[in-house]
């Protein structure tokens, strides 16, 4: 059993998809079809931009969708490898549209406008330099949960990403993750502040919560194709109409990506392939369990390599 799981901020690079645009069709085609629907050209800023335009998060959302989407028609119609096979589609975060794309939940230019809103929805929710994230290592989520709990007095931090054993990442605003970063190193947790400018995936996003909310409303969903583990329950779902409820909801959830890993795993899955730039997934489900075999596909020899466990 095999699962595709799609990567979300954080793993763009300036120039992703180079040898790619160069070479296929079914790529140029795409990246050609996400200008026009944007009105600007994000297949410029991708290729040969500069790292802090494609670094925005209302253009970071629009072009990682953009990478995963890309590789997996050019996966399936180029190469014949039917990744629609695949036993579950899980994303994490942003990647979780990817997911409902290539499942065929949301067209393309859907995907395409409604990620280009809620990146900068979720940019304009906090002003710039009041809030942020920071990456716990080597503890565990029991543990970040107790002490958050008691020092809500001191400083109002959330969990936003649980994405490994031994990888939290927490959100607030950042007066509160100073004084919990203090609070960690006297307790020798190593922790690293991310270079990101908004605290994402908890309630000081309301704003971008009641923005998306209209938004999402008004797209038209099917039931995907394939099974979807959410991010924020971390089980399955295939109806579209909770899919609508639970992608407002993420916004301000955790992304409960660890559990639904483990999930994946209980239910036979022995197999993961990362679908879009970088191999943050597949570093994360590595470390949830050594023994599962793991691909990312990037370029055109990621893709000649895949061998689909069945």
């Amino acid at each position: 059993m095999f699962s595709v799981i799609f990567p979300g901020q954080g793993s763009q690079i300036v120039g992703m998809g180079k040898e790619l645009h160069s070479k296929f069709d079914i790529v140029k085609k795409l990246f050609k079809e996400a200008d026009e629907t944007l009105g600007f050209s994000l297949s410029n800023i991708i290729l040969e931009g500069s790292k802090e335009e494609l670094d925005l998060t209302e253009n970071t959302q629009p072009a990682i969708f953009l990478m995963s989407y890309a590789i997996f028609k050019l996966t399936k119609d180029e190469f014949n490898i039917n990744l629609n096979k695949a036993d579950y589609f899980a994303g994490h975060s942003l990647g979780e549209y990817s997911a409902l794309a290539c499942a065929g939940s949301l067209s393309f230019s859907e995907t395409l406008k409604i990620l280009k809103i809620r990146g900068k929805a979720m940019q304009e929710s906090v002003p710039k330099g009041q809030g942020g994230m920071v990456a716990i290592l080597g503890s565990t989520i029991s543990i970040i949960e107790s002490m958050l709990k008691e020092n809500s007095n001191k400083y109002l931090c959330f969990i936003a990403n649980d994405n490994s054993e031994g990888q939290i990442v927490v959100s607030g605003n950042n007066e509160d993750l100073e004084k919990l970063m203090i609070d960690l190193k006297s307790r020798n947790i190593k922790n690293i502040k991310l270079p990101v400018s908004a605290p994402f995936h908890c309630n000081l996003m309301n704003k971008a919560t009641q923005i998306m909310n209209k938004e999402i409303d008004q797209l038209n969903f099917k039931d995907p194709n394939n099974v979807l583990i959410s991010n924020v329950t971390a089980k399955e779902i295939t109806d579209s109409t909770e899919l609508k409820k639970l992608l407002i909801k993420q916004i301000e959830s955790r992304v409960r990506w660890r559990e639904s890993v483990l999930l994946m795993i209980n239910r036979g899955v022995n197999q993961f392939i990362e679908i879009g730039p970088g191999k943050v997934l597949s570093g994360l489900v590595k470390r949830i369990d050594r023994k599962i075999k793991v691909s990312a596909i990037n370029n055109e020899e990621d893709i000649t390599l895949i061998n689909i466990n069945d």
